[in-house]
């Protein structure tokens, strides 16, 4: 039978452990079962910014929008954005086809909401969306990752994202709500809420409450622009000043 770390991350924060110690029992036992010895057991990339990425998608369930923010490691600081268009995707139109144009000349929503989130920080927004055929555009993006040495994208519902994005599936995925859904990882989630036994919130875990809840910000909303929403969960990872570390439990690939 093969190593779990789904089981191994419920277990670990059940018990209260925190995030780094989860890290690296984690990372250990999971070398451990691949005959690694521990030493070996973790190759980070030397790349010092890192991508956080959020789609939108048309009434076919396929991706029309892709929004993405470069952020520094050790800040968390936005340091650039890029805001795609899927030509044929986006004619087919969706949910949100209405603010696909929203955000190219603003930042994020909740700047625009008035929230205060996290450290004062000019965020530097797409002046234009890039608008091609699928091909092209993630032929573009995968070139732009490249040129920021990234291998490691951050997203909110990550699985989603990365199984909307085949192209992508090299990269290092990690979820960011398996991080601000937890009691042990969020400090902003009151005593009151309720959770499961494993410290997970029930209900009312996605982007707007949470955001919600560690800006104090109840006007928050998403706008449904993907660059402008990956921007505010880039916030989120900021607001929440935890270790990029700490994330590692919350790898959905490899």
């Amino acid at each position: 039978m093969g190593y779990n770390k789904s089981l191994d991350f419920l277990n670990m924060i059940k018990n209260g452990e925190s995030a780094l110690q989860v890290n690296h029992k984690v990372s250990t036992n999971l070398a451990v079962s691949k005959g690694i010895k521990p030493a070996q057991e973790t190759i980070r990339s030397s790349a010092a910014s890192f991508a956080v990425i959020d789609t939108e998608t048309n009434w076919h369930d396929e991706v029309m929008s892709l929004g993405v923010a470069i952020a520094d490691k050790t800040t968390f600081k936005c340091l650039e954005t890029r805001y795609y268009i899927f030509e044929q995707e986006a004619r087919v139109g969706g949910m949100y086809s209405s603010v696909l144009y929203k955000c190219a000349n603003t930042t994020a929503s909740a700047n625009r909401n008035g929230a205060t989130l996290g450290t004062a920080q000019t965020t530097t927004a797409a002046t234009s969306p890039i608008t091609a055929a699928r091909a092209t555009a993630m032929a573009d993006l995968s070139d732009y990752l490249s040129s920021h040495g990234i291998t490691s994208i951050y997203a909110y519902n990550a699985k989603f994202d990365c199984g909307h994005l085949p192209e992508l599936q090299d990269y290092n995925w990690y979820d960011i709500m398996r991080i601000a859904a937890y009691k042990q990882f969020n400090k902003s989630i009151p005593d009151t809420a309720p959770c499961c036994k494993t410290g997970r919130l029930k209900s009312n875990y996605g982007v707007e409450p949470i955001t919600r809840m560690l800006t104090g910000n109840s006007r928050y909303y998403e706008v449904h622009n993907a660059v402008a929403d990956a921007v505010d969960e880039l916030r989120i990872i900021e607001l929440l000043n935890l270790p990029l570390a700490s994330y590692d439990i919350a790898r959905i690939n490899g």
